[in-house]
């Protein structure tokens, strides 16, 4: 099953970062923050990615591209053009990189890379937010209930998506960016079937307007609720903060060893 990251926005609220680099890229304890969110389905077994690219996207196509540049020690003999590498830690990654388009909005970033998922469920989530989400239940989950899109629902003060959602998990309601605090909010993380294509139109659609809202009123959204670690990287504060998780040596979003 697929992987598709969204890659793409400028991240202007993050802009002590991203002047320089996409926001996926910003580092968390020396690693991107794209690198953490993959390591997390790499655990559950999902390993096979498209990231949606935009903004900068030439430096995360650079990043993939000298992986083991980033992750190893090597050893360089200048007069023979060669290089020896040390300790090599591979990831079991396959990595498509797509240009999305540069002012593209994120529906418009899903419709574009319809032809490399085919007609199979594929799994979906944001380049800024990380979580110790159970990847594999929340499939199993979709798989149950038979609905177009499973949504990872959190809770967090009203700064997403919130779900109106009933006393078992359909969604009736889809609101972006609501005022209060305690709603269900939309944590990324989707489990997806190829239909949601239908419900998306052109480049300057935006996946939390009308496709789900549409969805929502034809019941065909579901959310699996995750009750455990969930942050997105939205600010320089919460960048700070994550960085200061990882520090501390044991991060709540690290499932793998």
């Amino acid at each position: 099953m697929k992987v598709v990251i969204l890659a793409g926005g400028r991240g202007t609220r993050l802009s002590e970062e991203t002047t320089n680099i996409p926001k996926p890229m910003v580092e968390i304890g020396g690693k991107p923050i794209i690198w953490h969110i993959m390591k997390t389905y790499s655990y559950h077994g999902f390993n096979d990615f498209i990231i949606c690219l935009g903004y900068k996207g030439y430096i995360i196509k650079e990043y993939f591209a000298n992986y083991f540049l980033h992750s190893a020690d090597i050893a360089l003999d200048l007069a023979k053009n060669k290089m020896e590498i040390f300790g090599s830690k591979a990831e079991p990654w396959k990595v498509a990189l797509i240009d999305t388009g540069l002012d593209t909005m994120t529906g418009g970033r899903i419709k574009r890379i319809k032809k490399y998922i085919g007609k199979q469920a594929f799994m979906l989530t944001y380049g800024d937010a990380v979580g110790d989400i159970n990847i594999r239940e929340s499939l199993s989950f979709h798989k149950k209930h038979g609905k177009f899109v499973t949504i990872t629902a959190v809770q967090q003060a009203g700064r997403f998506g919130a779900l109106g959602i009933k006393n078992t998990s359909s969604v009736e309601t889809f609101s972006e960016k609501p005022k209060g605090d305690g709603a269900w909010i939309n944590g990324g993380f989707f489990v997806l079937e190829p239909e949601i294509f239908n419900y998306i139109g052109d480049d300057l659609m935006m996946w939390e307007h009308q496709p789900l809202e549409t969805l929502a009123k034809l019941n065909q959204l579901n959310a699996y609720k995750h009750r455990g670690f969930w942050k997105c990287m939205d600010t320089m504060r919460d960048k700070i903060e994550l960085e200061d998780m990882w520090n501390e040596g044991n991060p709540p979003w690290k499932i793998w060893k």
